[in-house]
């Protein structure tokens, strides 16, 4: 199999840039919003965290596939990877098509519900209208990328993801600037360019991948295993996005005119490019994982994934510095706004330090998914969330009154901490004993 070729840096290449392309089009998404408002910056992004809120059950499958698909690919049995794309398709297209009819038709229910502040709310309704009603497209994306990852095609994904994005940005230019429609013109193209990134992946699929392997498993065993490995996984992402919906909240109680969620809006499209790295190495060292474990390669899987924890580290970390020192520059592409370009700017010196805990909680994180070590990391993530990230915005934001400050410090010490944890795990060796292919 040509996946089982592949080095830690033919896959992470491929999904970095990748990565990087989808945080460069939410930065153009950003640029051209800020044309329209900074009350549209805030609204767009508050209504981005929402709608993660309600498409998690996607990862329940996504996550989860990764897992199967890659330890049977290692342990040659590519049949059951199949199975396991089939068995996502139908349940994420389910999934989406409802998930996407309570998305338009309930927008200011749940916005309401939530609490956003008065003056985001025409333009966070009219976001969250268009692209939750297009949200069933990001359930099957995911599927069909995962699948072409799995076997080692990294290369397709990243080009559907740059031909999306490059349409993307030239829709938004027409309908933003040339049809003046605004926050609706930008989640119009981003729906668009989402189905042209589906209509790639599927393509790419069909006819790079052909299954000759006839080994088959009972469909209850391999859907049980997805949920095994998808199930803590997506707990995770659901209480990581109730954590930032409370974080939001508060974030929204500091200020009527929502400067503090605003400014996290802006420093989190400035910080992605160093969290970008961290992400795209998560990936690349989980499919090696994957195939490592399903072949019992253990000892190599062990040392390789502290490898690319260690390399990960140092490039984001040196991104994150080099962000936050030019801050004072990259806040002039997007506003004016003095007072919100100097909260960016602390935000981005604390990230630094966010950035090495996250990086080392991505890369640990993942491998210990990967392998079927999964309840782990849910089991830390719901202690060390709530506790610091949501715990720590109130005590250091509010009750101290740091306000968006307070909040990245508690963030800070979430990851951080939380990182520690997955280290430590992964250092027991424990999850040698997680493996879902029995000899």
């Amino acid at each position: 199999m040509e996946g089982k070729q592949k080095s830690l840096k033919q896959l992470f290449v491929p999904i970095c840039l990748e990565t990087l392309c989808y945080m460069l089009a939410g930065m153009a998404d950003t640029l051209m919003l800020s044309f329209v408002g900074d009350e549209a910056v805030g609204a767009v992004g508050t209504a981005n965290t929402y709608i993660g809120i309600f498409i998690i059950m996607f990862s329940v499958i996504s996550s989860g596939m990764i897992a199967v698909m890659t330890q049977y690919i290692g342990a040659g049995k590519n049949g059951v990877a199949c199975q396991a794309k089939q068995l996502g398709l139908v349940f994420n297209g389910i999934v989406g098509i409802v998930l996407a009819a309570v998305l338009f038709t309930g927008s200011r229910s749940i916005l309401n519900l939530v609490g956003i502040a008065p003056e985001l709310m025409s333009y966070a309704k009219t976001y969250l209208k268009i692209v939750g009603g297009g949200c069933f497209i990001n359930a099957l994306v995911p599927i069909f990328s995962s699948y072409l990852r799995a076997f080692g095609y990294t290369k397709q994904p990243l080009a559907a993801t740059v031909t999306a994005n490059i349409t993307n940005l030239v829709l938004n230019a027409v309908f933003i600037f040339g049809l003046d429609m605004g926050v609706a013109g930008a989640a119009t193209a981003t729906v668009l360019s989402h189905l042209l990134n589906l209509i790639i992946v599927i393509t790419a699929s069909r006819r790079l991948i052909r299954i000759k392997d006839t080994c088959r498993l009972p469909k209850r065993k391999v859907f049980g295993q997805i949920i095994k490995i998808g199930l803590p996984s997506a707990a995770e992402t659901a209480l990581y996005n109730v954590a930032m919906t409370l974080i939001i909240r508060f974030l929204n109680q500091m200020d009527d005119a929502g400067i503090h969620v605003t400014a996290r809006s802006y420093a989190m499209q400035l910080t992605n490019f160093s969290y970008c790295v961290g992400a795209a190495l998560a990936q690349a060292n989980a499919i090696l994982t994957g195939w490592r474990t399903g072949s019992g390669k253990y000892e190599e899987c062990f040392r390789e994934t502290r490898k690319a924890a260690l390399y990960g580290i140092i490039t984001s970390t040196v991104t994150a510095a080099l962000i936050a020192l030019s801050s004072g520059f990259l806040m002039q592409i997007f506003t004016d706004n003095a007072e919100i370009t100097a909260l960016v700017s602390r935000l981005l010196f604390i990230d630094i330090v966010l950035e090495i805990g996250r990086t080392c909680n991505l890369v640990f994180g993942n491998a210990l998914k990967t392998s079927g070590d999964a309840v782990f990391t849910t089991m830390i993530a719901v202690i060390f969330m709530y506790l610091f990230a949501v715990g720590g915005t109130y005590f250091f934001g509010i009750r101290l009154g740091l306000l968006v400050t307070g909040a990245y410090i508690g963030m800070a010490m979430d990851e951080c901490i939380r990182a520690l944890c997955m280290f430590l795990r992964w250092q027991s060796g424990k999850w040698k004993e997680k493996r879902l292919v029995k000899a």
